[in-house]
């Protein structure tokens, strides 16, 4: 029996799913509630799109993204983990780990007594994954759909010595047009720019953009928020168990290079990432557990 078939067996009463490929060997899961809607590929956990009733979506899928077995998804929400970035010691390592591009497991799905559908996920390690990531440990996924997206990672230590953990949910946000964004919320931060040849810098007022920005904001509080006038809303960001918030948009040189934006794609997206990563890497000890969620609302203005 073919793994969409399995699926569409396993979960023959859940009305609020539907399961197909969107392209061969890449499956995906559509999730109806009366709130909102969300796309989610089993690759990954990749959750592709998300879009609130009567709204305009939230997440950003560019136009031109590729769908294939162990190709990384250009929008949505990538699982950055279990590193984030390039690996620390082993430059041929993929970057940002290996999460993103392998199957992932869908192990329950249910609707709320709210009417929100939450789904939880594991990743099916393959030997590549274990040998990049020889550790003992676990780890799932839960996505939870409803007025708001929310989205979590939860990592247990199950061997006999600590080991370091980064991740970053490296979420894209829809939005109307990136020079008049203003992300809120990360006034005074000191922040890692790699634009600059990662000089250490303060954050003064809101987050503006002129042109590529790649930033890692240090020791960041849990809410912030993207402030988008021409789309009258405002994207708040709340968040448990991350030290830092990632900043970035390539801009139109090295979105041009990447191919899989498509026309002025670099316009219409920013990427505000709920992580730990930097000097915010977590250290877990054996038997530890590490939880970071993150929670995705629209406050529309006026």
């Amino acid at each position: 029996m073919s793994q969409l078939n399995d699926l569409k067996l396993r979960f023959a009463g859940a009305d609020f799913l539907d399961f197909s490929e969107k392209a061969p060997g890449f499956i995906v899961i559509d999730v109806k509630t009366p709130f909102s809607t969300a796309t989610i590929a089993l690759q990954g956990a990749h959750v592709m799109t998300w879009q609130p009733a009567k709204q305009k979506p939230v997440i950003w899928l560019s136009k031109a993204a590729k769908f294939a077995p162990g190709k990384s998804i250009r929008g949505g929400v990538p699982l950055c983990w279990p590193w984030f970035g390039p690996h620390a010691k082993e430059a041929n390592y993929p970057g940002h780990g290996f999460a993103r591009t392998i199957p992932w497991s869908l192990l329950s799905a249910g609707k709320l007594p709210d009417g929100r559908v939450r789904l939880e996920f594991e990743p099916v390690m393959n030997d590549a994954a274990r040998a990049q990531w020889p550790h003992d440990s676990t780890v799932k996924y839960s996505i939870t759909v409803g007025q708001e997206l929310v989205v979590g990672l939860a990592t247990k230590n199950t061997g006999k010595t600590p080991f370091v953990l980064g991740q970053a949910l490296h979420t894209y946000f829809e939005i109307g047009d990136i020079k008049q964004v203003e992300i809120a919320g990360l006034t005074g931060c000191t922040y890692i720019d790699k634009v600059d040849g990662g000089k250490r810098k303060k954050q003064k007022g809101t987050v503006t953009f002129a042109g590529e920005a790649d930033r890692v904001y240090l020791g960041t509080a849990g809410c912030c928020g993207i402030v988008d006038p021409a789309m009258k809303r405002t994207l708040l960001i709340t968040s448990t168990g991350s030290r830092s918030t990632v900043v970035w948009n390539p801009g139109k040189e090295k979105a041009a290079k990447m191919g899989d934006f498509g026309n002025k794609g670099e316009n219409r997206m920013v990427c505000v990432e709920t992580a730990n990563a930097a000097d915010d890497v977590i250290s877990l000890a054996p038997g530890e557990t590490h939880r970071m969620t993150a929670q995705y609302r629209v406050i529309k203005h006026g």
